[in-house]
């Protein structure tokens, strides 16, 4: 056992290390013997399996040793002081770091069977909260020990490979719960690490779990087209291969293969402008490996020479790196059949750094020394200790962690020329906050690269951004929380803006929240008081719910969201229904447990994709689909509560039909206005209608739109509402 590990092992390792590595492995075996997987192979096959891609990665025997015995002291009860005198500090600090705590900060008590002892034994659901928890507190003590020594997240990463190579042995619910978080976290860190490989890996196996039906059907399009690319690859690749070696240089040309993951989000990305899979050509790449970096540039002009270069498509990231050390040169070009055709070019050191990040670094190899410029690309490992140190609950750390440091980055500029370091999306007002909270709580402008700019306009690598300040502040506005306007990006500043309104007096947290929902509610016609509404979503009165939205907890949008139904008169309920559909059809309606059903959506709330729902079996018509908050709803749960039946969308690339009426003040370019915003929220227009008050100069405008659900026309009415003029916004039914 072990035999393929020594083996690569002693590949690169020093032959006094090797030693060592055999101890390590020795003991794992002895302290995992009698433990079994879930899928009822012997445990040590997990420790053994991380091992051998650390090998793989040529990481240090120190390393090598942590990944066997990995799970020692969580499973098998071995005390620290053990592992530090039979093998040593280092090796008992990187063991340590990956073992995980329980939400109280002990040790999680491991089971025989694989489970954990937390909540109520055989209750997922009542496990599950403190399950959140020790998750939250034992990723807060990996990624600070990261930030001191990267080997703790390669090791960690490796083990969450081999967890989700083997993860249809758990429960469905636990495979959901890992698999977000591995697209959530750790796919996002081996990317922020540079270990592009790892990164794929993960995402296509996470992506497997979380949205299956999706992973199903591209697997069999990619493999019905899989001819299909093969032969265009082939060609592509001889007639590249030609044009470099007519210009002298050796190359190694190959084709480079599209994940799973990133092509499902490269589809959903064309879905909105209307194309299909077959319209999506771009899905044909080529890696190109010279000898040298002049080479890159020397093919790159070949390349070019070859096939027309597509104007905007072209990145260079050797002379640029990127900040986890990532180099290359990518272009697009019009290549064989005039199809677009992506191209890297780098050399065998950037393409090993390029598959394996960190991991590739001469500082983690045994006895490797730093290079200049090492630690300074990886500063944003200091980030996390700073946020270590700023905020409190784990909950909140992970989540700032999450969307400020494990997203893609931009680079921008002060005006003095320091770089300021964003996660990719962040605006001027997120640079703001980032420079300072009260330049942040007082901006009222931003000037990027000389021109007054929206606060809420996305920054680019390379923007120098000035912000202008107000002499006397008010303090932020309770529009930047809202995240359909997309004025914050970053989690720090948003719980900077939602501290500032937790601080003010709550009487005016009160008023603010009273108006700030009225302002929101107009966009519905409801029979509820705003004490019902408090008491459906949990609060226990109107006033807690002001202040909720007042200080900044909850968007009133948010509520808006959950309420969005029109409420007609009982009696008419019967003739509103829409003409019946299978559960395969175009809507996305699952049935839980009841596949094959009917189903049809009620017109008298509209459900649209994304609503919480539930289904209403009839008695020769299938099952009927309404809101969760319809009121039709409510008397069928206490008078025949029998007949509801869980229902859940699916995934759907179908756009789907609301009508509103957007009260304004008449005025020339309205309509413009209007359906610019409709149009920039990538949202088709069935028709609009105009109606002039003649009692005012107000008017209505009517619009039926096809949207992709309940969250993208939350956001359309959110900027709707910003239009100059409109002063309301109601959801009407269709007839």
């Amino acid at each position: 056992m072990g035999s393929a590990l020594l083996k690569r092992a002693r590949t690169y390792l020093p032959e006094d290390r090797l030693p060592f590595v055999e101890a390590a492995l020795s003991f794992a075996v002895g302290a995992h013997e009698g433990q079994l997987r879930k899928s009822g192979v012997p445990y040590i096959e997990h420790p053994l399996a991380t091992a051998e891609y650390l090998a793989e990665l040529h990481m240090d025997a120190a390393t090598l040793a942590a990944g066997l015995l990995h799970d020692v002291m969580e499973d098998c009860d071995v005390p620290y002081a053990e592992l530090e005198m039979k093998f040593s500090g280092e090796v008992a600090s990187l063991v340590d770091s990956v073992t995980k705590l329980s939400a109280d900060g002990s040790l999680i008590p491991w089971n025989p069977d694989g489970t954990v002892t937390l909540g109520v034994e055989g209750d997922h659901q009542a496990q599950e909260p403190a399950l959140a928890a020790a998750r939250a507190a034992s990723m807060r003590k990996m990624l600070v020990a990261m930030a001191r020594d990267v080997r703790v997240v390669v090791i960690k990463l490796a083990d969450r490979l081999h967890n989700m190579l083997t993860l249809k042995a758990l429960p469905p619910h636990r495979q959901i719960a890992i698999a977000r978080e591995t697209l959530d976290i750790y796919a996002p860190l081996a990317h922020r690490l540079g270990m592009g490989d790892l990164k794929w890996r993960l995402e296509d196996e996470a992506f497997k779990y979380l949205l299956p039906r999706d992973f199903r059907a591209i697997t069999r399009l990619l493999s019905r087209k899989r001819a299909e690319r093969e032969e265009y690859i082939e060609r592509a690749t001889k007639a590249l291969e030609e044009a470099l070696s007519a210009v002298g240089l050796e190359a190694e040309v190959t084709g480079r293969p599209k994940h799973l993951y990133s092509i499902y989000q490269k589809i959903d990305r064309y879905a909105e402008q209307g194309k299909k899979l077959e319209e999506i050509y771009d899905l044909f790449a080529l890696r190109v490996i010279v000898k040298s970096e002049a080479d890159c540039y020397a093919a790159l002009g070949a390349i070019h020479g070859t096939w027309p270069p597509i104007s905007g498509q072209f990145d260079d990231y050797i002379a640029t790196p990127k900040d986890n050390m990532y180099q290359s040169l990518h272009t697009t070009v019009r290549g064989l059949d005039n199809f677009p055709l992506e191209v890297q070019i780098r050399t065998p050191e950037m393409h090993q750094i390029s598959e394996h990040g960190v991991a590739a670094h001469p500082i983690y190899k045994e006895g490797g020394k730093s290079v200049d410029g090492f630690e300074q690309r990886m500063s944003w490992l200091k980030q996390l200790l700073e946020i270590q140190r700023e905020t409190g609950g784990d909950f909140e750390w992970l989540e700032e962690i999450k969307t400020d440091i494990l997203q893609d980055q931009v680079f921008v500029y002060t005006p003095a020329g320091d770089v300021v370091e964003l996660p990719a999306g962040a605006t001027a007002l997120d640079f703001a906050y980032k420079i300072h909270t009260e330049v942040g709580h007082s901006c009222n402008g931003a000037i990027v690269n000389g021109k007054l700019t929206a606060l809420n306009a996305p920054l680019h690598n390379g923007d120098t951004v000035r912000i202008r300040t107000a002499k006397q502040s008010k303090g932020p506005k309770l529009d930047w929380l809202n995240p359909d306007l997309g004025y914050l990006r970053t989690t720090s500043a948003r719980t900077k803006v939602a501290q500032w309104f937790r601080r003010q007096a709550r009487q005016a947290q009160r008023q603010q929240g009273r108006e700030f929902l009225a302002k929101q509610l107009r966009r519905l016609h409801h029979r509820k008081s705003n004490e019902e509404i408090a008491r459906e979503i949990g609060f226990e009165s109107a006033n807690a719910l002001y202040e909720a939205i007042g200080s900044g907890q909850l968007h009133a949008g948010e509520v808006v969201t959950r309420l969005m139904s029109t409420n007609p008169d009982e009696e008419t309920t019967a003739r509103v229904e829409k003409p019946i559909k299978s559960a395969e059809s175009t809507s996305g309606t699952l049935v839980m447990g009841m596949s094959g059903l009917l189903t049809r959506d009620a017109l008298c709330c509209n459900p649209v994709y994304g609503d919480d729902i539930v289904g209403y079996l009839t008695r020769n018509r299938g099952v009927t689909i309404h809101r969760s908050l319809c009121p039709n709803m409510r008397s069928r749960n206490r008078d025949d509560p029998e007949r509801l039946v869980e229902v859940a969308w699916g995934h759907s690339t179908n756009r789907i039909p609301a009508r509103f009426r957007i009260d304004a003040f008449d005025r020339v370019g309205l309509i413009r206005d209007l359906t610019s915003v409709v149009g920039a929220e990538q949202v088709n227009i069935h028709s609009l209608t105009s109606n002039e008050n003649e009692s005012d100069t107000t008017c209505s405008v009517t619009l039926t739109v096809y949207t992709t659900g309940s969250k993208q026309l939350s956001r359309l009415f959110s900027r709707l509402e910003n239009v100059k003029g409109v002063f309301g916004i109601v959801r009407e039914g269709l007839a």
